[in-house]
């Protein structure tokens, strides 16, 4: 599924959106990468058979748009207004409302009107300047299931050096912020929810959790 990005974009200073098409790539080493991250998400939303999907830090709704095409009840948000907009224009293009999408920041989470049986929220905690204040935001809106994710460190860095990239920042991704193990990450956010699954699609870890309370 094709979807328009934005391509490295900064919105306030920060980099919104996906840099490259991630999900068109056709470099083998990326497909193989995306198709672990895919079939991993995908066995998680399967399992848990939500009844309406939130994505926060949506992006430009590639997964909105295919849970949506899927038949699924899903919507999605991003604190960027830029990508928003592009999320907007790839559901009309596929038939779908653009209210389907909203520009929300993961800190303006609100009981209510954001929660939803299952929240997602997928390559957005690295970004964060206060990741543990993202993981109480989304304590608030979570129904029965969150499934969340980072790249794996020091993995991740590993592999963007070992293709030559990001030399200049050891290979970090531009817009990352923190780094976590799969270990490390577990711990975070076991401080907020029940983990009752870990994924390490490579390179990432993929958590599947519940509410405490």
């Amino acid at each position: 599924m094709k979807v328009k990005i934005s391509g490295g974009a900064k919105e306030n200073g920060i980099v919104v959106g996906n840099a490259y098409d991630k999900y068109g790539s056709r470099n083998p080493i990326v497909k193989w990468m995306m198709k672990g991250f895919e079939s991993a998400l995908s066995e998680l939303v399967t399992k848990v058979s939500p009844s309406v999907i939130h994505e926060i830090g949506c992006g430009e709704g590639y997964w909105v748009l295919r849970w949506a095409g899927q038949g699924m009840t899903a919507r999605g948000c991003d604190f960027s207004t830029h990508v928003i907009e592009l999320a907007r224009e790839n559901a009309v293009g596929r038939g779908l409302p653009p209210s389907l999408f909203e520009a929300r920041s993961i800190y303006d989470l609100e009981a209510g009107q954001d929660s939803a049986d299952l929240v997602v929220c997928c390559e957005v905690l690295e970004h964060l300047k206060h990741p543990e204040a993202g993981l109480q935001a989304l304590q608030r809106v979570v129904g029965r299931h969150l499934i969340v994710s980072v790249p794996r460190e020091p993995l991740w860095s590993v592999l963007n050096l070992a293709r030559g990239k990001y030399i200049k920042d050891w290979g970090n991704t531009p817009g990352h912020i923190h780094d976590w193990s799969k270990d490390s990450f577990r711990c975070l956010v076991a401080k907020y929810f029940k983990v009752v699954e870990v994924k390490s699609p490579l390179p990432w870890t993929m958590l599947l959790c519940r509410p405490r309370s």
